[in-house]
């Protein structure tokens, strides 16, 4: 057993100066020596908690001892044994609240690296061109029923990190696996809601070929609810399906104001950013209508995301919270990046109108100081408006990001099926199981907005789960 006596690896980062001017991913990643020295740090703990801690069940320590004895093709190989999905993974996923926390570790230290050495596993087989998964024979474990069975036909719909795990775990169990994705490519909020500078464009669509080659079948531009309704999928032959479409409604403030020009929802924002390259204008024709001094409104890491995008197309920004900086739900990585980029923060504040000039143009925002209160139902103390406290800071531009709702179209269109206070779809955490026999659903569809990984941990639960209707059938 090696024994360490160094401190936690550090991430490698782009400097704050250059990166504002680039949408280049900010975290470089670990070179083979960093990563088999922070993979020494791991105490190989006979009860593994940090495997507890994960959503989709990896082999944690497995894994690192494979980096620390420099076998990374195993190390990848045990990763895909239970993650499609590691590169993407590796860099979004909050570590630090889940398996890191765990980390025996970090009780007297900062725990192992673990996101950090996911995503070195990841990008090594990328760079060698050492495609494990192309040995996808000896991850396939093919189910009883659905072994030479050409019958045993799934749809899932939504390509975001729900439904891609799900068709990922159906296929290597050997079913036929057809994928549903509204939009022209598929991934989701991993394509269009994350920024390149937090995860690359590349690392999405390898991944979402990986999964294509274990024979999941991804057909785009397929608004399901609107040109198929699930009963018409039942219909035509397929023996589960399993509803992955995310929160893609956003929410807004319900002040005056937001109606005004250069007002944002930050699905918007994030999606003409991303997905439609916005910020290569004119070498991409899809202009994004951006002043030079923006607010965002909210903070979490959609905000931080907005925020960030903000700056990199030349604007000052500047984020409005209600909270302090203690409750604020982003992950601390980003919120530092974001501090780091130069990014301006106004904490215990709320907004209760937007300005605008005589031509309806976004020119500032009246605010209202806060105080906080008793906890709410989220377990954070209540922000409370300070009466007299009101005033106005100016902008030209808004964005407001203070969350999401469920993807209303699939439960609109599909007759008796149950859902919830926010539209999300009623589903046995367990398994994904709604009311409608052979449908399942699960993500943020069943949670409202949420994780990444917590969403990929709904999608592999439900793809047990379809297994064992399917075996009944």
């Amino acid at each position: 057993m090696v024994t360490v006596k160094h401190g936690r690896e550090p991430m490698p980062k782009q400097d704050p100066k250059v990166r504002i001017r680039n949408f280049n991913e900010v975290a470089l990643g670990y070179s083979k020596e960093q990563a088999v020295r922070e993979a020494a740090r791991c105490l190989q703990c006979k009860k593994a908690f940090c495997i507890e801690g994960c959503p989709v069940e990896i082999d944690i320590p497995k894994f690192i001892k494979e980096i620390r004895d420099s076998n990374f093709s195993q190390a990848i190989a045990t990763l895909k044994e239970k993650n499609s999905l590691p590169g993407i993974c590796g860099r979004v996923c909050p570590q630090e609240d889940q398996c890191e926390k765990t980390c025996i570790l970090a009780k007297k230290e900062r725990p192992v690296a673990i996101g950090a050495l996911e995503r070195f596993a990841a990008d090594w087989e990328r760079k060698n061109d050492e495609v494990v998964l192309s040995e996808a024979k000896n991850l396939r474990d093919p189910s009883p029923r659905a072994q030479g069975d050409t019958s045993c036909q799934i749809a899932v719909i939504g390509s975001g990190p729900a439904g891609l795990t799900c068709a990922a775990d159906l296929a290597k169990a050997g079913y036929s696996v057809t994928v549903f994705e509204s939009l022209h490519l598929p991934g989701g909020v991993l394509f269009y809601g994350i920024p390149e500078f937090r995860l690359p464009k590349k690392i999405v669509e390898e991944e979402i070929a990986s999964i294509k080659d274990l024979g999941a079948e991804i057909k785009t531009d397929m608004v399901i609810g609107k040109i198929f309704t699930i009963e018409e999928l039942f219909s035509q032959g397929f023996l589960a399906v399993f509803v992955g479409t995310g929160a893609g409604l956003p929410m807004f403030l319900g002040i005056e104001g937001e109606w005004l020009n250069r007002v944002y929802s930050a699905n918007e924002f994030l999606i003409r950013t991303n997905l439609m390259k916005s910020y290569l204008f004119p070498e991409y024709e899809t202009p994004l209508n951006i002043g030079k001094n923006v607010a965002v409104i909210g903070g979490g890491n959609v905000a931080m995301d907005s925020a960030r995008a903000a700056l990199r197309m030349g604007s000052k920004v500047a984020v409005l919270y209600r909270r302090s900086e203690e409750e604020m739900p982003a992950r601390r990585e980003e919120y530092e990046n974001a501090r780091e980029e130069g990014i301006k923060f106004y904490f215990l504040v709320a907004p209760i109108e937007i300005l605008g000039d005589k031509k309806n143009w976004v020119k500032g925002i009246e605010l209202i100081k806060m105080k906080l209160g008793s906890p709410d139902s989220s377990g954070r103390p209540r922000p409370v408006p300070i009466k007299g406290s009101e005033f106005s800071l100016p902008f030209d531009t808004v964005v407001i990001a203070i969350g999401q709702r469920p993807n209303p179209l699939v439960p609109q269109s599909t007759s008796g099926l149950k859902t919830g206070r926010i539209g999300n779809i009623i589903v046995n955490e367990e398994t994904g199981e709604t009311n409608v026999p052979g449908l399942f659903a699960g993500g943020d569809i069943a949670t409202g907005a949420a994780t990444v990984i917590s969403a990929m941990g709904a999608g592999k639960k439900a793809a047990r789960a379809i297994d064992k209707y399917c075996q009944k059938r």
